[in-house]
């Protein structure tokens, strides 16, 4: 059952801290998942969260530092010696280790790694920091089971259990050969059931998904995704295995990436969170706004140069606001659909056969639109030729808005632009102006004005 966070609860912590009952507190904590307890801390101010951080054993926080908001957990490192911060990392895997070391100064990180306890493990942790965050080497963990083809099963069974030791979770049993070099995958069912004698080499399974070490993260989450993997071995530029990605790694990058896609869609230029500064915020969400406004003013130069025209048909202008949300909202749903095929690998460039079939359902829609809004002008104003004109409007600039939907986008992508930005206030900021100038030019065709 899903722990939660109660006022009473929170209050019945700060009463055991001011009373400084530290065995209470571990009591009423110990049995607490680690999330539930970085949720707890999330709640209190920075010096009752530290304190708690303190009294608990570093088994525990150090998978509570893991789950805490970034603001936090900086200031609870900052409040904790190297020797502390230290003694957290050696309980930690050598991934999540060096995530947590990467976010200290120079200085301090150099004195942590000096602290660590576990000298093949601060070698690990080491190693993992020279590779950019955004990178499979960047994900990589180095605790994992490898065998080696030359050994038997029962050479293969012993070195395992060694192994095994610093392994939380032992998704894959991979073979390498005498250089490190990635062979392939080792079945359980297979180590079981074969003699004890039996070569590896005989019976491992050579067939095998693997990323290298700048693969980007969001590539290895495809990878993944795609094939449906708990774990993934990363191997060098030699093709030596030096690491694996488990699920829980990629999650978070998925995640990121749909919260850096969401943001884009919104018109947000910048990865910021709700807790940031008023600054950070406003300078992620402001250079949209103010390229919607020039886009908005051109829109506005259109509509003022077509003055003549709704003078004469004044209804013209009463359906300006429905067109450009119409094309807006077809836009968008285009654009939407073309950055989801680009981001599962369903569409990977310009397809034919998927580009008429988006303007197929375009022109669809946009003939049951124009149909409804040529029924509702007909008997509102009686003006049928002018119900005409904008109903035949509205269908060019639907299929317009569609287009430009469909491949802005794949343009994008192309391009090696973050395709997301085409979601948002780009396509209908730009739809507002061309549509505008579709809407009124096939208006001023039809009524030979």
């Amino acid at each position: 059952m899903e722990f939660k966070v109660s006022r009473e609860f929170i209050h019945q912590l700060e009463e055991l801290i001011n009373k400084k009952n530290d065995n209470e507190l571990e009591v009423l904590l110990n049995d607490l998942h680690h999330a539930d307890i970085a949720e707890i801390l999330e709640e209190l101010d920075f010096d009752e969260a530290t304190y708690i951080f303190k009294v608990l054993d570093s088994d525990k926080t150090a998978e509570i530092l893991l789950e805490l908001e970034e603001d936090l957990r900086e200031n609870i490192l900052s409040r904790l010696s190297p020797k502390e911060i230290a003694e957290e990392l050696d309980e930690l895997e050598t991934n999540d280790a060096a995530d947590i070391i990467a976010e200290l100064s120079q200085e301090i990180k150099a004195e942590v790694i000096s602290e660590l306890v576990d000298v093949e493990h601060a070698k690990d942790i080491v190693d993992l920091l020279r590779y950019d965050e955004n990178t499979a080497g960047g994900l990589m963990g180095k605790e994992l089971v490898k065998v080696n083809e030359n050994w038997n099963v029962l050479t293969c069974v012993k070195e395992m259990r060694i192994q095994a030791e610093n392994v939380s979770r032992v998704h894959s049993i991979y073979v390498v050969d005498d250089e490190n070099r990635l062979k392939g995958r080792l079945s359980l069912k297979d180590l079981l059931t074969s003699s004890t004698k039996t070569q590896i080499g005989d019976v491992y399974i050579r067939k095998l998904n693997f990323v290298k070490v700048d693969t980007e993260d969001v590539e290895v989450a495809r990878i993944m995704q795609k094939y449906d993997l708990e774990a993934i071995p990363v191997v060098d530029e030699l093709g030596r295995l030096v690491g694996r990605i488990t699920i829980d790694d990629i999650v978070d990058v998925i995640k990121e990436e749909a919260d850096k896609d969401y943001q884009l869609a919104a018109g947000i230029t910048q990865d910021v969170e709700s807790n940031d500064s008023v600054y950070e915020l406003t300078k992620a969400r402001l250079p949209w706004l103010l390229i919607g406004m020039v886009i908005e003013i051109v829109a506005s130069f259109v509509l003022k140069g077509n003055e003549a025209t709704f003078q004469k048909y004044s209804t013209l202008i009463i359906f300006v606001p429905l067109l450009s949300a119409t094309a807006g909202n077809i836009g968008v749903q285009a654009s939407a659909i073309v950055v989801q095929g680009l981001a599962n690998g369903t569409l990977k460039d310009f397809s034919r056969a998927y580009f008429t079939k988006e303007i197929t359902v375009s022109m669809i829609s946009g003939s049951i639109i124009s149909l409804l809004l040529l029924g509702y002008h007909s008997i509102m104003y009686q003006q049928y030729l002018v119900g005409f004109a904008i109903s035949i409007s509205m269908i060019v600039v639907i299929l317009f808005a569609a287009t430009l939907g469909t491949l802005v986008p794949l343009f994008l992508n192309k391009n090696k632009i973050d395709p997301a930005i085409a979601t948002g206030p780009f396509i209908t900021t730009t739809n507002d102006v061309f549509g505008i100038m579709l809407y009124f030019g096939v208006a001023n065709l039809i009524l030979g004005f």
